[in-house]
C-alpha cells in the first residue's frame, strides 16, 4: 500500500536537518563577530523555531577542549595555549540562543564530523540534506560542509545565519563551496522552506 501524502511529506521534510555550529561565547570574543552577535542569534533562533515547529531535526555542534591538552589542536599545542575548556563560560552558548533541550554534538576540531558520531546520527534520522548556520564561516562551518559533501550529505549555507572573523576568507570559501561542491548559499526564507 503506498504511503499517504501526509506521511510522504513528513518523510521528505525530515530528511533535512538544521545544524547550528559553535554559537559559543569564546567565538564572540572576536570584535568582528561580536558586532554581528545579535543578528546571528536572531537568525539562528528563527531557523531553530522553524525546524522545531515542522519536526525537522536540529543539532547543535559545540567545541570543547580538555585542560590536560589531550584534545588540543596542533596550533594550540604550538602556542601552548588552550581555550574553550569544558564547563567554562567560553564553552557556554551565546546569550539568547534557544538551544536548551536540543541534541548536541561535541567536537574538538573544525569539522563537526571529525571524531564524532554526527554522520551516524544523521543517517539514523534519515537525513540527506543539511542546513548550516553558525560560526565561523571559513573555518568550522566550511570544514563541516566539506566533510558533509565527502559523506554524501547535501548542504546549504544560510547567508544571514553565518558569520566570520575574516570576511575576505569567508567570501572566498563560500565561492569554492558553492561552485566546486555545489552547496548553495540561501536566505532565511529559502532555508525555512527547506526545513518546513
Amino acid at each position: 500500500m503506498p504511503p499517504s501524502d501526509a506521511s510522504s511529506a513528513a518523510t521528505t521534510r525530515n530528511r533535512t536537518a538544521l545544524l547550528v555550529i559553535d554559537m559559543q561565547n569564546a567565538f564572540f570574543e572576536d570584535e568582528l563577530l561580536a558586532r554581528s552577535r545579535s543578528a546571528l542569534v536572531t537568525a539562528c533562533n528563527t531557523l531553530i523555531d522553524t525546524a522545531v515547529r515542522s519536526g525537522a531535526p536540529v543539532l547543535v555542534a559545540r567545541t570543547e577542549h580538555l585542560s590536560d591538552r589531550s584534545s588540543w589542536t596542533l596550533s594550540m599545542l604550538d602556542d601552548d595555549q588552550g581555550f574553550i575548556f569544558r564547563g567554562s563560560h567560553q564553552a557556554d552558548p551565546v546569550q539568547g540562543l534557544r538551544v536548551d533541550g536540543l541534541e548536541t554534538v561535541t567536537k574538538t576540531r573544525d569539522s563537526a564530523f571529525f571524531g564524532t558520531d554526527l554522520a551516524e546520527r544523521l543517517r539514523s534520522l534519515g537525513v540527506e540534506h543539511l542546513v548550516l548556520a553558525g560560526v565561523s564561516t571559513h573555518n568550522c562551518v566550511a570544514h563541516t560542509g566539506a566533510d558533509a559533501f565527502a559523506g554524501n550529505f547535501r548542504v546549504a549555507y544560510v547567508r544571514d545565519a553565518i558569520g566570520s572573523t575574516n570576511e575576505q576568507y569567508a567570501e572566498a570559501m563560500l565561492e569554492i563551496l558553492s561552485v566546486e561542491y555545489r552547496q548553495p548559499i540561501v536566505g532565511l526564507a529559502e532555508a525555512g522552506v527547506m526545513l518546513s
